[in-house]
Parts: C-alpha cells; sequence; structure tokens
C-alpha cells in the first residue's frame, strides 16, 4: 500500500472559498478513484492562499483485474443486433456463450497500475473543478476550451510513492517541485513523498493545515490581548478568514486612538472586522478598548511593529469615515431622515417604506388600546402613554435606513436608530424598541419582552406576513424571497414568549383593511379572479366593490392563518412534539389563540406519555372502529337508534352526543352503569377545565374513563341481538368519543 501527494498550487485562493475547494477536491478525487475500482480510504485535505493538497493513504499499487458481463440478443435475432453487439463489445462470435438461446460476452479486463490511473485522473479533476468563480488567463484565454480556475494554476505536485505521477494539465506538467512562503523562502522546494511534505514546507514558512493556522491565530490573538490585560472579543469567522489569507500567521496588538471610542462600539468592531479583518478587544470591566488584534503573514525583524504601525493607520482612515458617518448623521432628528423614506418604494404594489411605516404605527397602537400588548401599569393612563410610545417607535424605526452610517454598513440597521433615538434623548423605551424590533431574526436570537418592543416589533412582522399576502406573494417551496417563513417564526416567538393572548384569525382578517392591496384593481383580479363590471350602476359598482373587499379579506386572512399555523407545527415537530399530537389538537378547529393551542398540545403530550392515556386511546379507537363499522352497515338505523341529532364516530359532528333513554329495558348492566356514571362526572368535569384553560385537569377528567371503558368492553356484547340494547351500547360509546373529542381528536394519534 502507497501514500499518494497531490498538490495543486496557484495565485491566491479567496479565504471565502477555500472550505468549498477543500469539499470539492475529495469529491472529484473519491470518485475518479471509484470509477476505477479503487478505494480512496483515509483522506487528508488542506488549503492555503496558495495551494490546495490532498494525501490519500494506503492506494494500492495496481487495480484488481475483473471480469465484467453483458447481456447480448437472442441467438434468433436478426444478424443486424448480433453485428451490432460485436461492435460493442469488440469480440468475434465464436467468442460469446450461449445460454439457453441468449448470447452472453465475457470481457476479462486486466489490472492497471494505480499510477497509471492516477495520470489520468488528475487533468480530469482540475478541468472538472467547479469553482463559484473562475477565470482565463495567457494566450490560450481567447479560447473557450482553455482551463478555468479560480486564479491562474502555476504548478502541479503529484507524487505515487516515490515516484512522479507524468500528468499535465493545460502546459503545466506535474513534478516534484513546490514552492514556500511567497517572502521568507521563495525559491523551490523539492518533496520527496507524501511523508515529508508538511515538514519542508513549514521549514520554508508554510502551514499547510489550516487549522493548525487557525489555531495559530485563536490563541496567539488572544494571547497578544491578555499580554497587555486586555481580552479578545472572540470571532471564530474571522479566525477562519484571517487562516484562509495567510501561510504564516502571526497575531499582532495595536492601538487606536481613543477619541474614535466616542463612536457606537459595534460600528468600531464591523469597521475593524469587515474593512480590514482585525479582532478587537475589551478591557477589564468588558468594555470596547482602543486595541485591535492584526494577523501579519510574515514573521518580521522587528517584531511587527511596522506592520502595526500600518494598520493602525489604515484603521484610523476607515474610524474616521465612521465617526463623520456618526456626527453628520446626528445633524438631523430620527423624524427628519424619516421624512425620506417616502422616496424608497417598499414594494410596487405595496407602496413606499413611508407607508409601510404608517401601517406599522397604527397597527401598533391597535395592539396596545385592544390590551393584546399591556403596559406595565393597568391604568389608562398608561395604556395612552404605551400607545403613544409605540406609535412613535414605529413611525421612526426605519429611518435610519436613509443614514449614512447604515448606507456603509447595512448589518446595523435598527441598531443605528436606536443609538440616534438615545443621543436624541427620546424616551427609553422609544429608542430600545427602534434598536430591537427587527428581532428575533433568527434561531437563538433574542426574543422582545419590553411592551413598547414588543408591539413595534409584532407589528412589523405582522404587517410583513399580510401585506405580501395580500398581493398573492407568497412562499412556494424552498423560494421566499420576501422571508415571510422567517417573519412567522419571529411572530409566534413574540407571542409565546410573551404570553399574548389574541385571536389571531380576527386579528389578521381586520387588519387586511390597512394593507394598500384592498383598494388596487390589479389585485382583486390576481386574487379574487375578477374585476368590477363595467355594466354596473354606480350604487351597483360601490356595493359589488364592498363584497369584493369583504371576500378579499377573509381570503386573505385565511390563508395568512393556514401558512402561520403551518410554520407553527414545523417548529413544534423540531421541538420534538410529536406530530400526530400537533394534528391532534390543531384539527378541533376553531382554535386561534396560539398560547391555548400550544398549552392544550403539551397537556396532551404529558397525558399520552402516560399509562392512562396510552389505554385511553385503545378504548377510543376501538370504540370509534364499532361505531363506524355499526354506521356502514346501517347507517340510518344506527341515527336512530342514537336519538335525535345524535352522532356517530364515522361522522364529522363534534361534542358529546345524549344517551339514549333506556326505556323498555330491564336493569342496566353494571358494565353499563359505571360507563355512564363516569361519563356523567367527567364530561363536565373536562368541558369546565377546558373553558378554564386546565388543560391537566381535562387530561385527568379523560383519565377516570379508563377503566370503565376497558371494563364496558370486557363486560358487555356491544353488538346485541336486541336493537334496543345495541342502540344503547352505541349511545354511550359515542357520548365516550364525544367526550374524548372535547378535548382533542383522538383519532389523528398513533397508536
Amino acid at each position: 500500500m502507497t501514500d499518494f501527494l497531490l498538490e495543486l498550487r496557484s495565485e491566491e485562493i479567496p479565504a471565502r472559498m477555500q472550505a468549498g475547494a477543500r469539499t470539492e477536491l475529495e469529491k472529484l478525487f473519491r470518485a475518479q478513484m471509484s470509477a476505477a475500482g479503487i478505494e480512496a480510504g483515509d483522506l487528508t485535505i488542506w488549503s492555503t492562499p496558495r495551494r490546495l493538497a490532498l494525501i490519500a493513504k494506503g492506494l494500492p499499487q495496481a487495480t484488481a483485474a475483473v471480469s465484467e458481463e453483458l447481456k447480448g440478443p437472442r441467438s434468433s435475432a436478426p444478424p443486424q443486433a448480433l453485428e451490432g453487439f460485436l461492435r460493442k463489445t469488440g469480440l468475434t462470435q465464436d467468442q460469446l456463450e450461449d445460454r439457453d438461446g441468449v448470447y452472453f460476452a465475457v470481457i476479462d479486463k486486466p489490472g492497471r497500475a494505480t499510477a497509471e490511473v492516477l495520470a489520468e485522473a488528475i487533468p480530469a479533476i482540475v478541468r472538472g473543478f467547479a469553482w463559484p468563480k473562475s477565470m482565463r488567463w495567457g494566450k490560450e484565454s481567447a479560447s473557450s476550451e482553455s482551463l478555468r480556475w479560480v486564479r491562474p494554476l502555476s504548478g502541479i505536485v503529484a507524487i505515487f510513492g516515490e515516484e512522479l505521477v507524468p500528468c499535465e494539465v493545460s502546459g503545466i506538467s506535474a513534478g516534484f517541485a513546490t514552492r514556500g512562503h511567497r517572502f521568507h523562502c521563495p525559491g523551490e522546494i523539492t518533496i520527496g513523498s507524501a511523508s515529508d511534505y508538511v515538514e519542508k514546507l513549514r521549514a520554508c514558512h508554510v502551514i499547510v493545515d489550516h487549522e493548525e493556522r487557525q489555531a495559530i491565530i485563536r490563541d496567539g490573538a488572544a494571547k497578544a490581548a491578555a499580554d497587555a490585560g486586555l481580552m479578545l472579543v472572540e470571532d471564530e469567522g474571522l479566525v477562519i478568514e484571517n487562516a484562509g489569507l495567510t501561510e504564516w500567521p502571526v497575531p499582532l496588538l495595536g492601538r487606536f486612538d481613543e477619541a474614535f471610542l466616542e463612536v457606537p462600539p459595534e460600528v468600531i468592531q464591523l469597521t475593524a472586522r469587515v474593512n480590514q479583518k482585525y479582532f478587537v478587544v475589551n478591557d477589564a470591566a468588558g468594555k470596547l478598548a482602543n486595541g485591535f488584534v492584526c494577523t501579519a503573514n510574515i514573521d518580521a525583524v522587528d517584531g511587527g511593529a511596522e506592520i502595526v504601525a500600518g494598520n493602525r493607520k489604515v484603521l484610523a482612515a476607515r474610524l474616521s469615515d465612521a465617526r463623520f458617518f456618526w456626527e453628520q448623521d446626528q445633524k438631523k432628528t430620527l423624524a427628519q431622515h424619516a421624512e425620506k423614506l417616502k422616496n424608497i418604494t417598499f414594494h410596487k404594489d405595496l407602496g413606499t417604506v413611508e407607508d409601510k411605516v404608517r401601517r406599522v404605527a397604527k397597527l401598533a397602537r391597535w395592539l396596545v388600546e385592544r390590551d393584546v400588548v399591556k403596559a406595565s401599569e393597568n391604568t389608562d393612563q398608561a395604556k395612552v402613554q404605551l400607545g403613544n410610545w409605540a406609535f412613535d417607535a414605529a413611525m421612526q424605526s426605519k429611518a435610519d435606513l436613509v443614514t449614512e452610517m447604515v448606507g456603509e454598513f447595512p448589518e446595523l440597521q435598527g441598531l443605528m436608530g436606536g443609538y440616534y433615538a438615545h443621543e436624541e434623548e427620546l424616551p427609553d423605551s422609544v429608542s430600545d424598541a427602534i434598536r430591537d424590533h427587527y428581532k428575533p431574526v433568527g434561531q437563538g436570537d433574542e426574543i422582545p419582552t419590553a411592551p413598547v418592543t414588543v408591539a413595534v416589533a409584532l407589528a412589523d412582522k405582522l404587517d410583513t406576513i399580510i401585506s405580501f399576502f395580500a398581493i398573492g406573494e407568497k412562499p412556494t417551496g424552498s423560494k421566499d424571497p420576501f422571508a415571510l417563513r422567517r417573519s412567522v417564526l419571529g411572530a409566534i416567538a413574540i407571542i409565546l414568549t410573551n404570553n399574548l393572548r389574541l385571536s389571531l384569525r380576527q386579528l389578521i382578517e381586520n387588519l387586511t383593511s390597512l394593507s394598500p392591496s384592498t383598494d388596487n384593481f390589479a389585485v382583486f383580479e390576481k386574487l379574487y379572479g375578477h374585476g368590477f363590471d363595467d355594466g354596473m350602476t354606480k350604487e351597483d359598482a360601490a356595493e359589488q366593490d364592498k363584497k369584493n373587499l369583504e371576500a378579499l379579506s377573509k381570503t386573505i386572512a385565511s390563508d395568512t392563518f393556514a401558512f402561520i399555523v403551518d410554520r407553527l407545527k414545523v417548529q413544534q415537530r423540531e421541538a420534538g412534539v410529536r406530530h400526530d399530537l400537533i394534528d391532534a389538537v390543531f384539527a378541533l378547529g376553531g382554535e386561534d389563540d396560539l398560547v391555548r393551542l400550544l398549552a392544550r398540545v403539551k397537556a396532551l403530550q404529558a397525558f399520552m406519555a402516560t399509562e392512562d392515556g396510552t389505554n385511553l386511546l385503545a378504548g377510543y379507537k376501538r370504540a370509534a372502529n364499532i361505531l363506524k363499522q355499526a354506521g356502514e352497515a346501517s347507517p340510518s338505523r344506527l341515527r336512530e337508534g342514537l336519538g335525535e341529532g345524535m352522532s356517530d364516530a364515522a361522522s364529522d359532528e363534534t361534542g358529546p352526543p345524549p344517551t339514549p333513554p333506556a326505556s323498555g329495558r330491564g336493569e342496566l348492566d353494571p358494565a353499563e352503569a359505571a360507563l355512564l356514571t363516569a361519563l356523567d362526572a367527567a364530561e363536565p368535569a373536562a368541558s369546565a377545565a377546558v373553558a378554564d384553560e386546565r388543560f391537566t385537569d381535562a387530561m385527568a377528567a379523560l383519565a377516570s374513563l379508563r377503566a370503565p371503558i376497558d371494563a364496558f368492553f370486557d363486560g358487555v356484547m356491544v353488538n346485541d341481538p336486541d336493537e334496543a340494547v345495541r342502540a344503547y351500547r352505541l349511545g354511550l360509546l359515542a357520548r365516550f368519543t364525544g367526550a374524548v373529542h372535547g378535548v382533542a381528536d383522538f383519532s389523528k394519534i398513533e397508536g
């Protein structure tokens, strides 16, 4: 078994492409080896800015001989079919095997030297490489057939064992020579085998292992900060990026003018990170300090003093720009900045950003007025103040979009608005709401809990969802260009975290009137299917207009609510809640209070984890099956026997049916009497518990039915020959299933 080394050397590979390139190299190499019948087991793949390297350990010296069998035409087939098969296989007729009237060709393929396989594979790998962006270069670039690579390819090292694998790609021949560090060791290095590759490069100031470089940067940056009494602000993405920019990383600490610290710390960190790839540091109190850590690519003779000085100048220029933006933006109030929002289109069918802001402001105040979001103090004055703050915060929430700072750093939207509001001495609740109204923006993000922020954040997300549904821009499959799924998950998180009690369907239906789509004729034709009849009188057209608006609002509300519920189901399944239990509660219908819905789901999940829950489910399914069979056998007689207005388990009706009278019968069977008594107690108890949202108590009431239903099935024959007895017992079962359905639709539960 022999090791193989492949190095593809080029001009600088962008750091962001290196991880993908390593994956692509492994995929292509394994595919080439597999096609040749070689199992490529242990692969090590590294990258630096100037090279991709692969080491395959334990490859065989040669591939094994194989025998391939091909089925041909029948021996009675026309001569043309046989001739075609012979051309395909390269054999003669006497070399074929006749098996029960069918020709077979057995082709023995001898083994090949692995070095020969590798020589063919390397050009195929290089030419088949998929880069996000690639280029052609040199005179050959005039032809579309010339090699494309991320940057000009300059060298190939291909060594199998200690032997060169001879191959050539676009005029570049494989050899034993590579090059070391561009400055420390620019000359050629001769590699003897895969075993000495890493150490020979290390001796020439190249650390080929990207993970080792990451560790050097991670630990070295932390040490440089600690040595100065500071703490590094950890940034793993920046660690990986710096490792992709250097072959010999050397972290160095520098300082910048303390005067720049008057700029918000997030601005300084983004300036250092995005523009210069620097780490920032905190002081002992955890506040941003006037320090940075840059990553040099050389061992400087002066310890890096000149490198730090140069980087300090560049950073100072960047921070000067940031301070200029900070000062310029504060020359206007947020309200003045917000005036420019009328010039920015939010969506061609939804008006400007100013239009959206006004809708959000109205909705935020509405949420307060309807007590969805409550003030910390339960007084009329506190409620009015909360509504006013929510309105003001919403009106200025997008103002920072037109500031210089957010124009430079879009990532700071919202955050800068909060800073500017604070500098303007707006109430803290308003500035905090402006800062945090985009939250949560993803899984694990902070969820707002301050009342003003909750009102604005929820209003912003609901407006986005409803508005885009109103113009028919719904997510389809994997496409969600307006991030509506994210908005829905954010709204759900805010509602559940803050225990907001609201009728979501009614809220959505009411809010469609705030959407500009409701007076847009084109939207009527797109969503509702038709517009106005030109032959109508003015009065009739106005009436039709009203009907269309009402119908459109209901359609939008229904579609939007269904989408929100679907996202909630997905979220709960991902959180570990059984999908059948979610369906069992959601199938009840008529429930659009998300807090109450999930409380019922959690209570059902806890109940079904108990022995009572499992056994009650078994009893329910048995009862439902008996009722279904009885209904299929004679549905009219079943309903007649069950009594006026009564339902069976096969029907879509809900609610517990009454028990048929036992007139004309003797005494009840003990099992019948026990079940009847249990139902008389359990039904009102479960119903009252559900009404009071004591869902655990409702489950406990259902649990009391477990023993009586088990005893009923053990003690009586439901399908008694006597019609009156049979009808009474079926009625008891129908009442039992109805009582269970008052809590959840057990027919949806698996088991």
